[in-house]
């Protein structure tokens, strides 16, 4: 029966592992020409795993290996999301993938690998099962970008990636030892106790946090621990970036709220004044840089900073408010990456990349609908009302007033109307400018689908935001508040 109630909680897990090992065996039985089984298999497997998800959820929070492993509402909400965010990234690649001759069992198998390294991190409760989480997750990217053999761009982001990712391990293990040194524990909820009840060596302990706050800094992607996202988003293979832009960003949340607001709740005052240098200078550097990109995936790589950065403005805000709207942001900025990275693959044909802002120019006389469908995308990254961009500035921003940090929301709005320079940008020369070419757009039909399903998703969860926000603010409450 013990082993039943460990079990049930990381089922979600043991079945994405199964079917990996699965997935390998039959990609090795199949052609060049029938990898697309593969691909079918995958998204089986994808959607068994959100089945289990469901099936195995319960109410309140469950705890197995011996507190290692934590299985809650946020955890679930989480995990569901991250599942998603994988299917559509596979669904916007495929046709990319296909043309450039990478279509293969390798990219398909270590995307679901880096989804374990995702999950183990979402549901983790010790330090290191945490660490175990995402060493699976990095080690899973950094072959990803690395894919593409013959690329030398992408050769190169895979060893900035590879190089700075192990600095930022390096990182993390030192101040999760120096934690344990000053704690005697790696249980979140253990450590949160030693902390409350008085250590004997408090130096040591906020030296560690200084550490975990720098690796956390590095896996958010935020100022000063930013350098290898620009290279990784331009180098790394379209595919690879929208993977590495948008799922494990669920996890990174997932992370930072674990080890943060469980783990490190004591010590709110000694890391909430790193997290607001951070995020400042996060805004300042990702919109003042964005502005001056002429290629899109590196104007994404600044604007992806801006956002972290707006995403650390929901733990300086703390409460069911500002963990809440942190979350909501997570999981809209994921949908608004996944819809813009799509586009441009999408736009994308043999031998010819849509990286420029150049290639946007007259989209709307070339695709009326894949000019609107753009159009939303950009006005929810700028945060222009009716998206649901706007409503999650929105509710970061009434978080952090509410705490008393009303300078910090208008330092936060000022980037904000900057950032909405380079996304208006694209708006005006897809609009107003004249197409460079005039090549027909084949769309997929699938494809089609999820763009359409994306954008104007953007802009339903924009006018009716109450659903995804009260879900959001209800996990935080059960997940990290009652603990």
């Amino acid at each position: 029966m013990n082993l039943m109630a460990n079990l049930m909680p990381a089922a979600a897990e043991m079945f994405l592992l199964v079917m990996l090992c699965l997935i390998l065996i039959v990609d090795l039985l199949l052609s060049e020409s029938n990898k697309i089984y593969t691909y079918l298999l995958v998204q089986v497997t994808l959607l068994g795993c959100s089945l289990i998800t469901v099936g195995t959820h319960t109410d309140g929070v469950v705890y197995a290996f011996h507190n290692m492993f934590v299985d809650d509402l946020m955890s679930d909400v989480l995990k569901l999301l991250t599942y998603l965010a994988v299917a559509m990234m596979l669904v916007y690649s495929r046709q990319y993938l296909m043309v450039r001759g990478l279509f293969t069992g390798e990219f398909m198998v270590l995307a679901l690998f880096s989804l374990l390294g995702m999950n183990v991190m979402i549901s983790a409760n010790n330090f290191l099962t945490l660490y175990l989480g995402l060493e699976l997750l990095s080690l899973s990217l950094y072959a990803m970008v690395a894919l593409q053999r013959d690329s030398a761009t992408a050769t190169e982001a895979a060893m900035k990636y590879f190089v700075l990712g192990a600095l930022a391990s390096g990182l993390l293990l030192y101040g999760m030892s120096m934690i344990y040194g000053a704690t005697g524990s790696l249980d979140l909820g253990a450590i949160s106790d030693a902390i409350k009840n008085g250590v004997p060596n408090k130096s040591l302990l906020v030296f560690g946090l200084v550490f975990i706050v720098s690796g956390l800094a590095f896996k958010l992607g935020v100022v000063p621990f930013h350098m290898w996202i620009p290279d990784v988003y331009h180098g790394a293979p379209t595919p690879m970036t929208m993977l590495i832009g948008s799922a494990p960003k669920l996890a990174a949340f997932a992370f930072t709220a674990r080890i943060l607001v469980e783990g490190l709740q004591p010590l709110v005052k000694d890391w909430s004044g790193m997290l607001i240098i951070m995020a400042i200078a996060s805004m300042a550097l990702g919109n003042l840089s964005a502005i001056a990109q002429t290629n899109i995936k590196r104007m994404f790589a600044y604007s992806t900073i801006s956002h972290m950065g707006f995403l650390l403005l929901g733990f300086i805000g703390g409460g069911i408010e500002g963990y809440g709207s942190a979350m909501f942001y997570a999981v809209v900025y994921v949908l608004m990456t996944l819809g813009g990275f799509g586009m441009i693959m999408l736009l994308s044909r043999a031998g010819f990349e849509a990286d420029k802002l150049s290639d946007f120019k007259g989209l709307n006389q070339r695709s009326p609908w894949l000019a609107f469908m753009m159009l939303l995308l950009m006005f929810s990254m700028a945060g222009v009302p009716p998206t649901v961009g706007f409503y999650a500035k929105f509710s970061v921003l009434n978080a952090i007033v509410q705490t008393g940090h009303t300078w910090l929301a208008v330092v936060a709005v000022m980037f904000s109307l900057i950032g909405a320079f380079y996304y208006l940008r694209i708006v005006k020369l897809m609009y107003f400018d004249a197409p460079e070419s005039h090549e027909p757009i084949n769309v997929s039909l699938d494809n089609a689908f999820l763009i359409s399903f994306n954008g104007l998703g953007v802009l339903f969860l924009g006018i009716m935001p109450g659903m995804l926000m009260s879900i959001c603010a209800v996990s935080v409450q059960q997940s990290l508040l009652l603990h």
